[in-house]
């Protein structure tokens, strides 16, 4: 490894700027992949995103999807304000030129100078998978969580936009998980304030992965949609859990009907979350992907509004620090995962 490589990736792994998570908890998390960005909306223009209080740029360079620090290194200029022209990116500044890899290969201002190493993107890795761009901070070894259903063929794959919280990545992963919240937050889409029992679930660890199987009667079709279920149907929520911040969910319907959901807690920083969730169906195959759509982001905003009003606004990994019933069985066995991670015990993202 040369000096400039060993440049690059000190900086690539260094802790940003004004940084909202503590430096323990941000070396941690920027070890795992993120989703960034919707796959769609990386087409011929620049897009800026953060993950973890790093500003990133995409862009598509031959057809693949690139990932560096929105930042050229002459005068700190974010390249997400430029464009691309012959696979390259274009710095809006002074015009400097950047290839897939991340080396500059023109600058305008001098055409005929050799151009200096230290000219050079901090690049990441990109994976395009679900429909969606992921990337890591820190992390070489690609851990991007399972999906089941989006590569099967008897299954239609649904992608909502990205969606905002101004809430913790930690207490929106929890509120997925949350099995006792449905009569009581999800009134207009699917909740029934006559139906609040939680029956009694277990949780299993399986290496670094949770899973929990929830039986009950809570129906999942929405408020107004036909119900065919048969009275009495035990509807089964099938739980996993990916550290950090990644959940997928299984709902059988009748007839061995499956929706899966895919629930990516993307931390833009401490407080602030972006949303991805991948949708996949074995039924309804021919119903409006745009109801779908709707229905799931009414669902979203109904968390929303309760994760952005919890205090404290991080999520508290000491089980001393909130009071418990048996019903959050998964959100404990969540916390214990984090604090396993190293992650701060007193509160985290």
């Amino acid at each position: 490894m040369n000096e400039t490589t060993k440049i690059m990736e000190a900086n690539r792994t260094s802790f940003p700027r004004d940084c909202s998570f503590t430096p323990n908890d941000w070396h941690i998390l920027s070890a795992f992949w993120y989703p960034i960005a919707i796959a769609a909306d990386i087409v011929d223009k620049p897009v800026g995103v953060k993950l973890l209080d790093v500003k990133l740029v995409c862009y598509r360079s031959q057809g693949n999807v690139v990932v560096a620090r929105d930042l050229c290194f002459h005068r700190g200029a974010p390249l997400s304000m430029g464009w691309v022209e012959n696979d390259e990116i274009v710095c809006p500044y002074h015009g400097f030129r950047y290839n897939c890899e991340g080396a500059c290969t023109s600058v305008p201002a001098h055409p005929s100078n050799k151009i200096s190493p230290k000219l050079k993107l901090i690049m990441y890795p990109a994976v395009e998978r679900y429909g969606l761009i992921w990337t890591s901070l820190a992390g070489s070894v690609e851990q991007i969580p399972a999906f089941l259903g989006w590569d099967d063929s008897d299954y239609v794959n649904i992608l909502p936009p990205s969606f905002d919280i101004a809430g913790s990545a930690g207490r929106q992963m929890e509120g997925f998980l949350d099995v006792s919240h449905f009569a009581y937050v999800h009134t207009e889409t699917f909740g029934d304030r006559n139906n609040t029992e939680v029956p009694h679930y277990k949780v299993r660890r399986e290496g670094t992965e949770l899973f929990a199987d929830y039986w009950s009667t809570v129906s999942n079709y929405g408020k107004g949609q036909e119900n065919p279920a048969p009275e009495g149907f035990m509807w089964l929520r099938a739980f996993r859990v990916f550290a950090p911040f990644a959940a997928s969910l299984i709902v059988h319907f009748p007839d061995d009907g499956k929706l899966m959901i895919l629930n990516c807690a993307s931390p833009v920083s401490v407080r602030y979350t972006r949303l991805f969730c991948p949708i996949s169906r074995n039924f309804d195959k021919t119903a409006p992907v745009e109801d779908t759509i709707k229905f799931n982001l009414q669902v979203f905003q109904e968390d929303r509004a309760m994760v952005e009003a919890q205090t404290p606004e991080d999520l508290p990994l000491d089980l001393a620090a909130e009071a418990h019933i048996p019903a959050d069985r998964t959100s404990i066995a969540y916390r214990q995962l984090l604090t396993e991670l190293g992650l701060g015990r007193n509160y985290t993202s």
